[in-house]
């Protein structure tokens, strides 16, 4: 999974990656890291371990988000994106926008089913792309249109960023951040080509395997 996330925003041309995780398989992440790089990429890593050992103690998305950008002390750019994220294409064209952007970014996905965007979280966009309302898992949604965990922050909003977590904020479900920032920059949006999936099941990550696999062998 994480290696096809990887494999598509490379081209975009990121010059290090932060994989967060927990405590008990941070060890694991490392191994796979060092095997990556030495393979299939000369992508620099930073295992970051958050030291969660459970869901008590355990920072959220959000709070990871923070904790690389104090830890490692990033002040540049940042493209983040969930690991469970699955793209049937390259990442590129959402770099070379985030780019011309300069402000941030949400990707965002048509699922086309009313019902199923209950799951997700509901995006309303202006004519000029930037988001005009955002609702975390929407009880009567109005749009098949939703946001997804790919995002673009640029450096002057990481203080913003550390902000949100100072005040108290939901640490976890990322695109409570989404909500809390639009309102206060503005924050465009940028459609995902191709196919997405979110591997949250069994059920999901099989029907996956089976469009991928017909994929590769079309190719």
């Amino acid at each position: 999974m994480i290696e096809y996330v990887l494999d598509n925003i490379a081209p975009i041309g990121v010059d290090h990656v932060y994989v967060v995780t927990n405590a008990k398989f941070a060890g694991h992440f490392q191994k796979w890291a060092d095997n990556y790089r030495a393979t299939k990429a000369k992508l620099n890593f930073t295992i970051v371990n958050d030291g969660s050992t459970d869901d008590s103690n355990k920072l959220g998305a959000i709070g990871d988000l923070n904790l690389v950008i104090t830890k490692e002390k990033v002040n540049d750019d940042l493209i983040v994106v969930a690991g469970d994220n699955l793209f049937s294409e390259s990442l590129e064209r959402f770099g070379k926008f985030c780019r011309e952007k300069k402000a941030p970014v949400l990707g965002v996905y048509d699922v086309r089913d009313l019902e199923l965007v209950k799951k997700y979280s509901s995006i309303s966009v202006g004519p000029d792309g930037r988001i005009t309302a955002f609702e975390e898992k929407p009880q009567n949604p109005k749009s098949t249109l939703i946001g997804i965990a790919l995002y673009f922050y640029p450096g002057a909003v990481l203080p913003l960023i550390r902000q949100y977590i100072a005040e108290g904020n939901n640490p976890d479900q990322p695109g409570r951040l989404v909500q809390w920032l639009y309102p206060k920059a503005p924050f465009y949006t940028w459609e995902v080509p191709g196919l997405w999936f979110d591997i949250g099941s069994k059920e999901t990550l099989e029907e996956a395997n089976q469009i991928f696999a017909k994929r590769e062998l079309a190719g």
